[in-house]
């Protein structure tokens, strides 16, 4: 039952039933504008978080970075340096990921040995068969970096071991392929270098986004057990090569004073030679001379022949025996005492 109010009833129940009346209307108009005054700070509120869920998007790449979208879970694009933007979660979001860091793992070290790291396996990872059927003892360091950072992140579920298993691999193939006293005082480069490309070219095989920047040979040295037999195998071969060396040196020494005091023999034999002949000819020249001038003048030549050869006699002897009477100037005559 509805109950009917006249307006213009001048009583006092009239007028106290009209002063509820405003008295409610006066509420609902409040409520009806503390709604409205609700309504205005919901929609500042969802603005603003509406801005920044837009501004979400924005991210920054640093120069050594790489940026990987992904848009509904799945790949979207890669960004290099600089400010870029992708649509706010959940529709896009993106992960940077450090590419020029370089990281590094360990085959067959110790914890003790270099900074503190427990040793693993120790066994089955630096210990590795030679070709010649020999065992040594292997310490490798690889450091690595990331070329490609969509691969890094999605191609393999763990890098850090893939990394690990294929330097694992490509080493005991390398060492397979070669002899101990290789792998141990050979050329260390040349198996560095061979690990590093062949394991790069596993990787890249396997797309894990890996780049090798090196590797390091820490350690290459028959096992405990052998290391005394090997080092006295090791100290006969140089001292072999010691006196090698020596007998190469003294060698060296003699052969050029040898081939000197023979080709200066030669030299004098052949000065000999060249004066004897030359002495000859001059011989012959002269009796050609003299043969010619005794035949013109037999007499003449026959007694300058006779005193040339009389006066080279007689220089030679101690007593000179001269005619009586003759003098001469720068001889002294010896008189006899008794």
């Amino acid at each position: 039952m509805v109950k009917q109010i006249n307006p213009w009833d001048t009583s006092d129940d009239a007028a106290a039933e009209k002063t509820k009346i405003i008295d409610f209307g006066a509420k609902i108009s409040k409520m009806q504008k503390s709604k409205n005054d609700f309504d205005g700070i919901y929609k500042i509120i969802l603005a603003a978080v509406l801005f920044l869920w837009l501004i979400s998007g924005f991210y920054q790449v640093q120069p050594s970075e790489q940026g990987v979208v992904l848009r509904l879970g799945k790949y979207a694009k890669t960004t290099d340096a600089g400010l870029h933007y992708h649509l706010p979660y959940p529709f896009e979001e993106v992960y940077i990921v450090d590419v020029s860091k370089e990281r590094s793992l360990n085959l067959g070290v110790s914890e003790n040995e270099y900074g503190g790291r427990n040793t693993i396996n120790e066994f089955t990872e630096s210990h590795m068969l030679t070709g010649d059927e020999n065992i040594v003892d292997i310490n490798l360091t690889v450091v690595w970096n990331i070329k490609d950072a969509k691969d890094f992140l999605f191609k393999t579920r763990t890098p850090e071991s893939t990394v690990k298993v294929a330097a694992q691999s490509v080493l005991r193939e390398i060492i397979g392929q070669s002899k101990m006293e290789d792998v141990i005082t050979g050329d260390r480069d040349k198996i560095e270098n061979d690990t590093k490309k062949e394991l790069q070219t596993l990787l890249d095989g396997f797309q894990t986004g890996v780049n090798i920047v090196r590797v390091k040979l820490q350690k290459a040295d028959p096992p405990k057990q052998v290391v005394d037999a090997f080092n006295e195998v090791q100290r006969a071969k140089t001292d072999a090569e010691r006196f090698k060396n020596e007998a190469e040196a003294y060698a060296n020494e003699v052969l050029p004073k040898a081939e000197g005091e023979a080709i200066k023999r030669k030299q004098e034999a052949e000065a000999y030679k060249q004066a004897v002949i030359s002495k000859a000819e001059g011989e012959a020249k002269r009796f050609a001379l003299i043969h010619e001038a005794y035949r013109s003048g037999r007499i003449v030549t026959a007694k300058r022949l006779y005193l040339e050869t009389m006066e080279d006699v007689l220089k030679k002897t101690k007593k000179v025996i001269m005619e009586p009477g003759q003098k001469s100037s720068n001889m002294m005559p010896i008189l006899p005492l008794k």
